[in-house]
């Protein structure tokens, strides 16, 4: 009878050990298939004209912070009115670690890295950011410089998760035309390249 009792105490060891095991895999399966975290770039957030067109991969990942200087003018696009236009930006940009990698500045929109590569953007559409004080989300053509380097092959350039630059404090009015304010902001830029 003893030798009976460590025999079904043995297998009893032994099942609970491999439901353990078979359960523990189990969790660890589910575990591992969590939802994959949303990059800043990935497209299904983004309206259709601010989407990068297929056949197109990222490149290269920055964060822009920097000041953005509008002037009080006539509204070329709307004929009659006055509003803040901007004249120029200027801005560092640093890659995902933190690091300084090159500069945005313009007119025209130029991002240059620290190699000496760069790029000229040509604005394809915009999308005006829930809030009003955001810049709009953008979506620009590029046009690599000669030099080699980080920006050569770039064929899209998009801003995205944008903060301020449009928190305008004074209304801009006749009184006002000619006057300018600058505008800090920060926004990721997306550089894409034909894949």
């Amino acid at each position: 009878m003893k030798s009976t009792h460590n025999t079904v105490r043995a297998y009893g060891k032994g099942a609970l050990t491999t439901l353990a095991m078979v359960l523990g895999t189990t969790v660890l399966m589910a575990a591992c298939n969590v939802t994959p975290v949303v990059r800043p770039y990935d497209q299904t957030k983004f309206s259709e004209k601010v989407r990068v067109p297929a056949g197109n991969v990222v490149a290269l990942e920055t964060t822009a912070t920097g000041n953005l200087t509008y002037e009080c003018r006539a509204n070329t696009p709307a004929a009659g009115s006055i509003g803040w236009v901007l004249v120029s930006p200027s801005a560092n940009l640093y890659d995902r670690d933190g690091k300084q990698v090159g500069t945005y500045s313009g007119p025209p929109a130029t991002w240059t890295m620290m190699d000496g590569s760069s790029v000229t953007g040509t604005q394809v559409a915009i999308e005006p950011v829930v809030g009003g004080i955001h810049i709009p989300l953008q979506l620009s053509a590029g046009t690599p410089g000669p030099a080699p380097g980080m920006l050569q092959n770039i064929t899209y350039i998009q801003r995205v998760n944008t903060k301020n630059g449009q928190d305008f404090i004074n209304a801009c009015t006749q009184a006002e035309v000619g006057q300018r304010v600058v505008r800090p902001y920060q926004a990721d830029y997306i550089f894409w390249r034909a894949s």
